[in-house]
């Protein structure tokens, strides 16, 4: 076999090596009771969950509470059943965090509180095009 040969044979197998290892981190978006139910099973990876924050009637973001420090903060989030669910996020509040659409967190459950590494937000796009009813 020539050299050239060999060191294409490493590179194909380090390259399935990674793809392999890097598969086993995906995670799937689950929704809070899912969530709870992997952590009480023993599941220490980051789990996905997305939802929203929760809104009043008049579409305000409601249950945001920064510490004195403004250096953490928790929030209340509704995920895609409706479930509602206190977060705990250790870094300050994203500034657009109150005006996201869709807000996605990566952590794990403690006890009864789901504690964020991260947040992952969609915010409304400037690109949407805005309607606008003219009535006669």
């Amino acid at each position: 076999m020539k050299t050239s040969h060999i060191i294409g044979i490493i590179i194909i197998a380090v390259a399935i090596g990674i793809i392999i290892s890097t598969a086993g981190d995906a995670s799937s978006y689950v929704t809070f009771d899912q969530a709870y139910a992997m952590a009480s099973n023993g599941n220490g990876n980051s789990i996905h969950v997305v939802g929203e924050l929760k809104k009043d009637h008049q579409g305000q973001v409601v249950g945001i509470s920064p510490t004195a420090d403004k250096l953490s903060f928790t929030f209340l989030m509704v995920d895609e059943n409706n479930k509602e669910q206190q977060v705990f996020y250790n870094e300050p509040m994203p500034p657009d965090f109150q005006r996201s659409e869709k807000v996605v967190v990566i952590g794990s459950y403690h006890d009864d509180l789901f504690v964020a590494d991260k947040i992952l937000m969609k915010c409304p796009s400037k690109y949407q095009e805005n309607t606008v009813s003219a009535e006669m």
